[in-house]
């Protein structure tokens, strides 16, 4: 049997024109899907998966039944007094929605990866907005492709072949030859190989670069030299995207985490909005795993803030750099957490990680990682777009339903929306008695 027009749930590209060919109910081959992705699906089948909810006890995990570790569930988060909801971005947004009520309902605090990854593009749309477009605009329209601290060869391998650079558009008929390709970034990348235009500049100098093509646009004298450019190669560029019919830049790491953060993605947004003076041109961050947006967008239907939202104080509070999961936890703030679909003690730094290892974890989660390793309960979680159907936002803000293609290894949940759910209503009961 083969299943058309299913949903890779990876990264942010959330190509969704996978196919699936099962057998006996079970996957059999993929076609049409990344390295990555291809992972992905091997690994929802694999016995590394888990399958039954454990519980350490002495040291070691044992086995024990879905009902005590729901009940466990909720009795550690109905205890602590400052719960933290982190992970969500390869869960749906219908898992987020109770996600959120979780930690209304307990006073906790809820937080995603944005908050260290793409914190500061969010950050700079929230003061000056983001001249931002779709996809299927950039395959359809775009002539001027900019990669500005993004590698999407070994970050989004599909993203180039079928977004940006070699499809065929309703404009762009001879597809890369009709397109030019520029990278900019401190180091030659895989991807700037494949350019036709490479800028490498000095390391956190993104916000002088930007400065000084708004000045060229503007008619101004720029310094001999800049970032590590000199004064011609800062024109050509701003000729080239001045000039250009259609140009988009998909904004990397490199630019947000760099020496400025927010200012640096503030001015660039600024410096396309005047280049729409001349052409038109759009922004649009390179968000990484496929459903990582979507948290930002329930979390504002919800309590009007995007990511690190505190409910301590019983209603919703947002103040990126002091409710940032980071800072919080290595202020020490959290007495418990519950972790899905994400593994910070492999990403976080070692004092957030030293306080998590002193307060009880729960890790959703389908295979074992270090997270699982150092938690106190483990449940199995369930992967939406393979064992689930939910909603998730690719990297332009679009939403999209992802199919369920097989039914998960376990038979007492179906989806991570219903296991939270059933943890949701256990503290309700509890709090009520």
């Amino acid at each position: 049997m083969m299943i058309s027009d299913v949903t890779c749930p990876v990264c942010g590209c959330g190509c969704d024109d996978i196919r699936v060919q099962l057998d006996d109910s079970k996957i059999a081959k993929v076609y049409g899907v990344c390295i990555m992705g291809q992972q992905k699906f091997r690994k929802s089948q694999s016995p590394e998966r888990i399958t039954k909810p454990l519980k350490k006890e002495d040291g070691k995990f044992v086995e024990i039944s879905w009902d005590d570790a729901i009940n466990e569930a909720a009795e550690i988060l109905s205890k602590a007094s400052h719960s933290l909801f982190y992970g969500w971005s390869e869960t749906s947004c219908e898992a987020m929605k109770v996600g959120i009520d979780l930690a209304e309902l307990t006073h906790g605090f809820i937080d995603g990866q944005s908050s260290h990854c793409h914190g500061p593009s969010i950050i700079g749309e929230q003061s000056v907005g983001i001249p931002s477009c779709t996809l299927g605009m950039v395959m359809n329209y775009a002539d001027l492709v900019i990669y500005w601290g993004s590698n999407p060869i070994e970050s989004h391998p599909r993203h180039m072949s079928r977004f940006s650079t070699y499809p065929r558009g309703i404009y762009s008929g001879e597809g890369r030859r009709d397109r030019k390709i520029v990278v900019i970034d401190t180091r030659k990348t895989l991807t700037a190989n494949v350019s036709n235009l490479f800028f490498q500049i000095k390391p956190n100098s993104d916000f002088e670069l930007i400065s000084a093509l708004r000045m060229v646009l503007n008619g101004k004298e720029i310094p001999d030299e800049v970032a590590g450019l000199n004064r011609e190669e800062i024109t050509k560029l701003a000729d080239t995207m001045k000039n250009c019919g259609y140009g988009v830049v998909f904004v990397g790491l490199g630019l947000t985490h760099s020496k400025g953060k927010s200012n640096n993605v503030e001015n660039l947004y600024h410096l396309v909005r005047r280049l729409n003076d001349f052409t038109r041109f759009n922004v649009i961050p390179m968000r990484g795993h496929y459903n990582v947006a979507g948290l930002n967008q329930v979390l504002t239907w919800r309590t009007g803030y995007p990511f690190a939202v505190d409910f301590f104080r019983g209603y919703p509070c947002y103040n990126p750099g002091e409710t940032s999961v980071i800072d919080i936890l290595a202020r020490g703030e959290v007495d418990a957490m519950l972790s899905i679909s994400s593994d910070p003690v492999s990403h976080f730094p070692k004092k957030c990680v030293e306080h998590l290892a002193e307060i009880p974890i729960i890790s959703m989660d389908i295979v074992r990682t270090p997270t699982t390793e150092l938690s106190d309960l483990v449940i199995p979680g369930v992967i939406t777009g393979i064992d689930a159907v939910g909603t998730y936002y690719r990297m332009d803000n679009i939403p999209l339903i992802a199919k369920k293609i097989i039914e998960p290894p376990f038979d007492f949940t179906h989806s991570d929306e219903e296991t939270l759910k059933k943890i949701y209503d256990k503290i309700l009961e509890k709090k009520k008695k």
